[in-house]
């Protein structure tokens, strides 16, 4: 008879209260008894009442010499273990109470035996005669003043079945019979703890016990903390020291819900949770239900991405079988996130966060698909996830700054105006180009405090142009956003701003894309007109871009288009010049001019192409030719000089 090891027992009994010499005898005998050592039990038990409670006792009991073996046992253990108690004198205590199997308690057992331990409790799986086998709780306490010990057993089995079918109820998905979320995190989190273990610390075959076994001995690590039994992954393969995971949720599963009902959305999770684990069985792959439509298969030992991508296929592929529920013929897709990384260092928290990105990318990559991991990728959204996340502080802070581009006369060479362009002073990522922060800046309704300050700062810095160079009127152009035209009353930004700064409407000019002045109407129409009565002048930036419809130029309160740059780029005679780009330009500035609008040309790069810009009739410039966008500082220098950029 020997203590044999199963993972299908459920969670350890928990630790039960600290037994002494006191306790233990009191289950069988009198308070205050004592066993000595001896080779006869008269003359091993000096109290003829100890003696009989000791033979009467429920609990099975057996005292044990620092030999290890058993020097008298009750009838209780004879019954317990199947055997006349007579005959399990001179029998190893160890043998019978199944102690020798793990290094962990057989230490420990024979520490309480040396009488360095006082105490120790485990749960042990042994096999009874006839081959049923039984759970029981082993104690095995240190007897003071003697070389004995006293060792006692009791029958916990259907207490542990019952706590595993409680267990297995807690821990799986009613609707599809799968591991549930808790059961999942578990497994995961056990599987990452073992690749801690050093290979000097991994167990000799068999020696070690799965998660749900007894209780551990003081001062070592809990069964769930330490690998499968034999050392191996399921499945018998080599450590790899990888983990993967692919996660997925069903495209359009709602809609099944929502037109069938529950129940067929139930049946229909069923049927997929089948057909997951056809795909994962052949290598005994975890495969939970996470809640909801989402579903996870997990690969404790990861033999690389490739084994990944081609479990992620199969189920791609099974789940584009069409599915007969309720009476219907159902054909879903799934979208998944597949993560395969080193398992040390790894986190389960970020092993999940990982899996969910990367489930997001599928999503928004168009659906039933699967995706891999990017770390660049994810980089990326990191960064912008921060950025999104210190905007709002950082107009807070002072952390944005203006530069000025000039806007120059094609036919003179004299500067017209300025363009403020900002820039983020970023305490971790450096100097921001607008392009970085300002799509998110709409995202996250940030714009419109910014763009209130930019809006303040330029206007405060043209008025003192204008008042150092009252002889040279210096226009000022900002760019608005589409959100600050709805989410804010920019009239009456506007408004406040120039009565602030004093600086003339005329001198003010508020750029806005294309796509968001095209088809104006209602609200922005009217604080369109409304700032054009006001003085301020109304650009279209980047034209040619967007829609391009010239019917609404001759209604919308605009007096300047920009030429997106692309159209610019086709006059580099290096480059082969396009024809038919300066036929564009050619005609979209006279019907501009016959339109009472000027045009300004954007990203004007060299002499060549301002020159003939300025033959077709573009009135202004704007680009590296000229000057890159440079501090407030430097205009000024430029006007004080008279020299033109």
């Amino acid at each position: 008879m020997s203590g044999t090891l199963d993972g299908q027992g459920g969670p350890p009994d928990p630790t039960p209260p600290v037994v002494t010499q006191r306790h233990a005898i009191s289950d069988g005998a009198s308070n205050g008894s004592d066993v000595t050592s001896g080779s006869d039990v008269t003359s091993e038990v000096t109290s003829d009442e100890f003696r009989a409670a000791f033979r009467a006792a429920q609990l099975g009991m057996a005292v044990v010499g620092d030999d290890g073996l058993v020097r008298t046992a009750n009838d209780a253990l004879g019954a317990l273990l199947g055997a006349d108690p007579d005959l399990l004198r001179h029998s190893p205590a160890a043998e019978l109470a199944g102690l020798r199997e793990d290094p962990r308690v057989w230490s420990a057992y024979r520490e309480v035996l040396l009488g360095r331990r006082d105490r120790l409790h485990c749960t042990r799986r042994l096999r009874r005669p006839g081959g049923r086998e039984m759970w029981a709780e082993v104690t095995v306490t240190s007897l003071p003043e003697t070389h004995d010990a006293l060792l006692s057993m009791a029958d916990i089995t259907d207490r542990r079945d019952l706590r595993a079918r409680l267990r297995h109820l807690r821990m799986h998905d009613p609707v599809t019979g799968l591991p549930n979320r808790s059961l999942f995190f578990e497994r995961l989190a056990a599987a990452l703890a073992a690749t801690a273990l050093p290979p000097a610390a991994m167990p000799r075959p068999g020696a070690m016990p799965r998660p749900g076994d007894a209780p551990c001995p003081e001062g070592v690590p809990p069964p769930d903390a330490l690998p499968h039994p034999d050392g191996l992954p399921r499945g018998g393969r080599p450590r790899s020291g990888r983990i993967g995971l692919c996660y997925l949720d069903l495209d359009g599963f709602k809609a099944v819900n929502d037109t069938l009902g529950h129940r067929a959305g139930d049946l229909l999770l069923g049927a997929v949770a089948r057909r997951l684990v056809e795909c994962a069985a052949q290598d005994g792959h975890l495969v939970a239900r996470l809640g909801g439509d989402e579903f996870a298969l997990l690969v404790e030992e990861s033999a690389g991405t490739e084994q990944l991508v081609g479990l992620a296929a199969a189920v791609q592929a099974a789940l584009t079988r069409p599915f007969e529920v309720a009476g219907q013929r159902l054909a879903v897709s799934a979208s998944i996130g597949v993560v395969e990384r080193p398992a040390a260092g790894t986190h389960a928290t970020e092993l999940m966060q990982a899996a969910d990105t990367t489930l997001y990318w599928a999503k928004a990559d168009g659906k039933a698909r699967w995706t891999l991991f990017d770390p660049e990728r994810n980089a990326h959204r990191m960064t912008r996830q921060a950025l999104s996340n210190t905007l709002r502080p950082a107009v807070e802070r002072g952390e944005f700054v203006l530069q000025y581009q000039p806007l120059v006369g094609l036919g003179d060479g004299v500067v017209r105006g300025v363009e403020a362009l900002v820039r983020w002073r970023h305490p971790q990522y450096g100097t921001l180009a607008p392009n970085r922060f300002i799509g998110l800046a709409e995202e996250t309704g940030a714009i419109v405090p910014l763009g209130r300050w930019i809006l303040a700062t330029a206007c405060r810095q043209a008025r003192r142009w204008q008042l150092d160079h009252p002889g040279e009127p210096l226009v000022v152009s900002v760019n608005v956003a589409v959100r600050q035209v709805w989410d804010s009353d920019l009239v009456a930004d506007v408004a406040g701003i120039l009565a602030e700064t004093g600086l003339p409407a005329r001198l003010l000019q508020l750029e806005l894309t294309e796509s968001a002045v095209m088809g104006s109407a209602g609200r922005p129409l009217q604080q369109l007109q409304a700032l054009r009565d006001m003085g301020v002048a109304i650009a279209i930036d980047d034209f040619g871009t967007g829609y391009s419809n010239l019917a609404y130029l001759s209604r919308l309160p605009v007096s300047t288009l920009k030429l997106d740059g692309s159209f610019v780029h086709g006059f580099r005679a290096e480059e082969h010049p396009n024809p038919a780009d300066e036929t564009i330009v050619e005609a979209l500035v006279q019907l501009a001019h016959r339109l009472g609008l000027t045009v300004t040309a954007e990203c004007v790069e060299s002499a060549e192409q301002a020159e003939r810009l300025g033959r077709i009739g573009c009135d202004t410039g704007q680009g590296w030719f000229y000057s890159r966008p440079v501090p407030a500082d430097r205009i000024s220098a430029l006007l004080s000089t008279g020299v033109r950029p």
